[in-house]
């Protein structure tokens, strides 16, 4: 049986008139979590909307596959239908529909009267989407979005972005619970890609790959809690001879 659920071979993606994925191979398996280390602009959340092909991130050359499917000629909501579900860094406001009735409108998990709780999401409900949120309700938010849409891939841009130590806490504990972190990796049936800045939540999410990316390329991958330790030690240009260098050592 197929077990990949994302497949990337040679993605090359522009915005406007200027590449800024250039040549990305990616495999995500079930029950896997990834995540991509990188410094600001380094293309890592662009990756994500191209994954989803978000309307002005222009696939210019390779292919993205979902649980074999090639995504070439399908829309958005065709692509999260096959099972991808994305967490925003900066998600929009829409104004006149209140966060409960959203979640009516695309829940697949069936009750959400659990993850809402555990989220502390109870008096939002009946506010409108992300209008007026904090830094940490916003956040609470997505992950709860992601709770209703049951994907098979949870795309997570920056969790631990303005956001503080009791809601990272929070949001770890929601995700974990998704991923199903405590079950042996064979019997999960998600898998996770997160983009972090600081590695803060690696301290309660447990990832299995880590990469680095640069200048629109994934330059290394390895054990993400050794290439975290390489970059707070020597930069992201340092962490990638350091990856090197164990390679040589082995």
């Amino acid at each position: 049986m197929n077990t990949t659920i994302l497949d990337i071979t040679n993605l090359h993606v522009s915005v406007g008139d200027k590449e800024i994925i250039s040549g990305v191979d990616l495999t995500i398996k079930k029950g896997e979590v990834h995540v991509l280390f990188g410094p600001n602009g380094s293309g890592k959340s662009t990756l994500l909307c191209a994954i989803l092909k978000l309307p002005g991130y222009i696939i210019t050359e390779g292919s993205v596959r979902v649980h074999g499917t090639d995504t070439a000629e399908l829309t958005t909501d065709a692509i999260a239908n096959l099972g991808i579900g994305m967490s925003f860094q900066h998600p929009p406001q829409i104004k006149g529909v209140t966060l409960g009735r959203f979640l009516e409108t695309i829940n697949h998990g069936g009750d959400l009267s659990i993850p809402i709780s555990e989220l502390a999401m109870e008096a939002f409900l009946e506010r409108e989407l992300n209008v007026g949120f904090s830094g940490g309700e916003l956040k609470r938010a997505e992950i709860l979005k992601l709770y209703a849409q049951s994907p098979d891939l949870l795309l997570i841009d920056e969790p631990e972005s303005g956001v503080d130590i009791e809601n990272i806490a929070v949001i770890s504990r929601a995700i974990n619970a998704m991923l199903q972190k405590g079950s042996p990796m064979a019997s999960r049936e998600r898998s996770a890609l997160i983009i972090t800045h600081t590695g803060t939540i690696l301290n309660t999410i447990h990832a299995d790959i880590g990469h680095v990316f640069m200048d629109g390329k994934i330059v290394c991958s390895g054990n993400p809690l050794d290439i975290m330790e390489d970059i707070k030690r020597d930069g992201f240009s340092g962490c990638v001879k350091c990856i090197e260098n164990r390679k040589e050592i082995s």
